[in-house]
């Protein structure tokens, strides 16, 4: 199995989820946003760490090296990703979501090896209805707001699985993840739920951009990652779009409320207009909901970790890191 941003948030909980049943697993990324205590954490809890391994680079570099002979399937998780990240970057968020996407699709295409794509719950762009289908149309904001081109860019990575679908028959399923969260995300790139919990932890005020009343899905990304080999073997999935995700919303504010509840934190609540959170360039939606009936049919897609549990666990995992040094991986071909 080949993994695009393995070193990531998602794409290390995959990881360890296929080396888990027993796949061999090569990991490519450049860790612009992908982390090596992550590549570590899975080393570490590998049964056979031969199995695993991880080549440093970006995929339009890496893969002319690779055989695509030596992959079952391609998870591409490598994007550019977080609110921070993509306002304040958006060449490179642009860039590195349109080009490699390209790179990793032609290189798919070679030989018609399966390949799941990550998109986002962003490319339905303000959204003209809610719950969120797959098929809805979309709205975009102004071009003078960057925060909608990780967007645009998304839904040209849709566009490009698709048309290599349709034109050289490689089979492509694309996922739309709706705020997935969980141990080892972190919040330097604009995380809602990492910065909660970090804040809470160390007591200090959980700061709540706008009035909090927008509304999102949180799942936890054990859920998440469980259903991706799944829809992978499903021909239900192949040659269409499904988002990933749960349906019951949370306003933000409801969200801060919850994570000082749950760990027990004396910290306060702070509302900060966007003006002040982000330099430029920012523009928000009211509310994102998935509509699910698409993957409950493709896969009985059922998430099962609640939200309280994933509060917790993130924050026993933000507590050990804070506690240990940080360990750098060592990095291999």
């Amino acid at each position: 199995m080949l993994v695009t941003g393995g070193g990531g948030f998602i794409g290390s909980h995959l990881s360890e989820l296929l080396l888990g049943r027993g796949d061999e697993v090569t990991v490519v990324d450049d860790f612009s946003t992908g982390r090596r205590e992550n590549v570590d954490a899975v080393r570490r809890g590998a049964a056979a760490p031969a199995r695993y391994r991880v080549i440093e680079g970006r995929g339009s570099d890496v893969l002319p090296s690779l055989s695509v002979g030596d992959f079952d399937c391609i998870y591409h998780l490598a994007a550019a990703v977080g609110v921070r990240l993509v306002v304040e970057r958006p060449i490179h968020t642009i860039e590195t979501n349109v080009h490699e996407t390209s790179a990793v699709l032609r290189f798919a295409a070679t030989g018609r090896v399966p390949i799941l794509l990550a998109s986002t719950s962003e490319v339905y762009g303000k959204g003209l209805r809610v719950p969120m289908h797959e098929d809805d149309d979309v709205v975009y904001g102004s071009t003078s707001y960057s925060r909608w081109c990780y967007a645009a860019s998304k839904a040209l990575d849709e566009y490009l699985a698709l048309a290599y679908h349709r034109e050289h028959g490689l089979p492509a399923v694309v996922v739309r993840f709706f705020n997935t969260v969980g141990p080892r995300q972190v919040g330097e790139y604009g995380m809602v739920l990492p910065r909660f919990v970090e804040a809470a932890l160390e007591g200090r005020d959980l700061e709540v951009h706008g009035d909090g009343s927008q509304t999102r899905c949180f799942c936890d990304v054990r859920d998440v990652v469980g259903a991706l080999p799944t829809m992978m073997d499903s021909g239900r999935c192949v040659g269409r779009v499904l988002n990933v995700g749960r349906d019951e919303p949370i306003s933000i504010v409801e969200l801060a409320r919850l994570v000082i509840a749950t760990l027990g934190s004396r910290s306060a609540v702070r509302f900060v207009p966007y003006e002040a959170a982000f330099a430029a360039g920012f523009d928000d939606l009211k509310t994102r909901q998935p509509d699910l009936t698409r993957i409950r049919e493709a896969i009985g897609f059922t998430p099962s970790i609640p939200l309280s549990k994933t509060i917790v666990d993130l924050a026993a995992e933000v507590s050990a890191r804070k506690r240990g040094p940080a360990r750098e991986a060592s990095c291999s071909n």
